[in-house]
């Protein structure tokens, strides 16, 4: 015991003797008069995990399946590195890490811009940072969302460019953005999928522009949208969104309208239901969500998302309604602390997805459905 006691104190001894004489440990790596800057550094770690229990039938298949599954996995930094300038990042790890050919960054890195103030009521966003589409589906990290409508789950939400925002008035602001329309150059993306007379355009630009309302206290808020993207030479989308919300003591009711005229197919839904070979070109899409949610206790919070996507296009000379899409999803979450945000969570997903005579007729298509449980948990962590 002695012997292990002196090994010990000698092994101390002979270890700050090296650090005495040791410049690059004499100081400690963060020294104390920067420590407070730690303040202003927000680092986050989120997640979902889920066990899930899925079937799926339509025509003559049927399948199912049980598995554990990473739904969403993200580390975020926020920081102020000035009164008047601020800087996030995040890297979702379940993503395609691959570096895009168009912006140069991966698609796992999801956020990594600058957020300037110019003036009390103007700031300037540069970067790879989120669009600023409207409605309130949109508003909610995937984390939170267990299933997109068709066109968030196909939309592209995180691209670079430059943005600004204008507090108007206490509860009228405007955003602006300039913003690539896509991370990767057109022969990348769509590879030897084409349609006639499609050209990679200078620029493949979007401009998006957006309004939020607030009304009665903040009891009804709004956030609209309208946007134009080019992802082809003169051939663009026309999206704009309509998102309301109302909110009373324990109860808040959301509903989106959103509308994409497309020129050139980017959701890629009727693309793949024409399986073709080629882009579809003139489709539409047309949906509504709602999402409702009450808290029956701090502890207990019951959620149902309902969904439609109606989708039109022109698989001949007239433009026809060819498919339509449904969803459910009733939730209950349980928060059992008090001071950290995490949520158990049991959920059912219902979608139904209706084909036209036309479709299932000529395109060969067929209704389905798809049935899902999942049991997990959702952990927005704040690390520092």
């Amino acid at each position: 015991m002695k012997k292990t006691i002196l090994s010990g104190l000698l092994f101390l001894t002979a270890f700050f003797g090296f650090s005495q004489v040791n410049d690059s440990l004499r100081e400690p790596l963060i020294p104390v008069e920067k420590a407070g800057l730690l303040k202003n550094i927000n680092i986050t770690f989120d997640m979902r995990m889920e066990f899930q229990a899925y079937m799926f039938r339509g025509g003559d298949q049927y399948y199912n399946g049980i598995q554990f599954s990473n739904g969403f996995t993200a580390l975020g930094i926020a920081a102020k590195l000035h009164d008047r300038v601020d800087f996030r990042f995040r890297n979702r790890f379940n993503k395609d890490s691959d570096v895009q050919t168009l912006d140069r960054l991966g698609s796992d890195i999801e956020l990594a811009y600058l957020d300037v103030e110019l003036t009390p009521t103007i700031n300037l966003l540069m970067g790879k940072m989120f669009a600023f589409y409207g409605g309130y589906e949109y508003e909610f990290s995937a984390m939170d969302v267990l299933e997109f409508n068709d066109i968030y789950n196909n939309a592209l939400a995180y691209v670079t460019g430059a943005g600004i925002t204008w507090q108007a008035l206490e509860d009228h602001k405007f955003g602006f953005q300039i913003l690539n329309s896509r991370t990767m150059h057109y022969d990348d993306l769509y590879g030897d999928v084409v349609a006639e007379n499609i050209k990679e355009p200078d620029w493949p630009v979007a401009v998006v522009g957006n309004w939020r309302g607030n009304f009665f206290d903040g009891k009804i808020q709004t956030i609209y949208s309208l946007s134009y993207s080019n992802q082809v030479k003169r051939r663009g989308t026309y999206f704009f969104t309509l998102g309301h919300k109302y909110q009373h003591r324990n109860f808040t009711l959301m509903y989106d309208f959103d509308y994409s005229y497309e020129q050139v197919d980017t959701k890629g839904i009727l693309t793949n239901l024409f399986n073709n070979d080629q882009i579809a070109e003139e489709v539409t899409y047309v949906e509504n969500w709602i999402r409702a949610e009450y808290s029956f206790s701090p502890k207990f919070k019951g959620l149902l998302t309902l969904m439609t996507s109606s989708a039109y296009g022109k698989p001949e000379t007239e433009k026809d309604h060819l498919r339509t899409s449904y969803g459910w999803i009733p939730t209950i979450y349980y928060s059992p602390f008090k001071n950290i945000d995490i949520r158990f969570f049991l959920a059912y997903i219902g979608r139904y997805y209706d084909y036209s005579s036309y479709a299932t007729d000529v395109l060969g298509a067929g209704d389905y459905n798809k049935n899902e449980a999942r049991v997990g948990i959702i952990a927005p962590l704040l690390l520092l």
